[in-house]
């Protein structure tokens, strides 16, 4: 349906449209596609079409059995690498205090040299153990954080404020991943496109301000942003005065905070005069 209006109003724009009318087009929207990075069964779909979303609203969630497993493992994981810690540091804490006590006895000459070599040695060695036990124990938080940041990419969530325009899977369904599950359609990314006719080119130009209206609507000021480099209907004829006007060239108008129109609804299009 829409290639159809564009054929028609590319067959009025090249045909009917004289020096000073309105440049005929359509409100077109850039539509956010959202996937999940990672494969697996949609568990849950929160919204439908239509809905309206904010940056960190839940928009879907995937099977996270696996996830949840390894993240629960991962705590525990931790939490033993930590009850080891404390023991490592209660054994360094008393080896140092034996090692303080043999001191003493040494420089009093009450002591054994041998006591005093032991104490050393196991001092050492409680030490070496607690800073072995310190580096599982950074691996341990390490996987837990990797397991946690895995389990938290099964739960999607908007990063654009905008309306649901389509859902290509359903709960139930398996997505792969990085596969679009959803659009959002930003309002900030609606913009015009229309066809400007080769004779009226020359007074279009990046930059230039132009006034959008459609019936029923407000008319609202936008900003051309793109025009194209080739026309957009040629006919199969050689170049002539005549049939130079049969030639139409795409333009795209923006305005900061997107356009109040929907996709596809028509357009007219005129230059603003500065």
């Amino acid at each position: 349906m829409r290639w159809f209006c564009l054929l028609f109003l590319l067959g009025l724009a090249a045909c009917g449209q004289g020096q000073g009318s309105a440049w005929l087009g359509y409100a077109e929207g850039d539509n956010v596609f959202i996937a999940a990075p990672q494969a697996g069964w949609i568990a849950d779909m929160q919204v439908e079409r239509g809905s309206a979303v904010n940056p960190g609203d839940l928009l879907f969630r995937l099977d996270d059995t696996r996830e949840s497993a390894a993240r629960d493992q991962a705590q525990a994981t931790l939490a033993q690498m930590q009850h080891l810690m404390a023991q490592e540091q209660a054994s360094l804490e008393y080896a140092q205090k034996e090692l303080i006590r043999q001191q003493g006895l040494a420089r009093a000459h009450a002591g054994v040299a041998a006591n005093l070599d032991l104490a050393q040695s196991n001092f050492k060695q409680a030490m070496a153990l607690l800073a072995q036990t310190q580096a599982q124990e950074k691996q341990a938080e390490a996987a837990l954080a990797n397991a946690q940041y895995q389990l938290d990419q099964r739960r999607v969530v908007a990063y654009v404020q905008g309306r649901v325009e389509d859902i290509y899977f359903r709960k139930g369904e398996y997505a792969p991943a990085s596969t679009p599950v959803l659009s959002v359609l930003p309002k900030k990314n609606i913009y015009v496109r229309f066809f400007v006719p080769e004779p009226e080119l020359a007074r279009t130009h990046l930059g230039q301000k132009v006034r959008i209206s459609c019936d029923g609507c407000k008319p609202v000021v936008a900003t051309v942003t793109f025009i194209a480099q080739q026309e957009e209907y040629t006919p199969p004829v050689i170049f002539s005065v005549g049939n130079r006007e049969k030639l139409v060239f795409k333009v795209e108008a923006r305005a900061p905070g997107g356009l109040p129109l929907n996709p596809g609804e028509p357009v007219d299009v005129t230059p603003v005069s500065p």
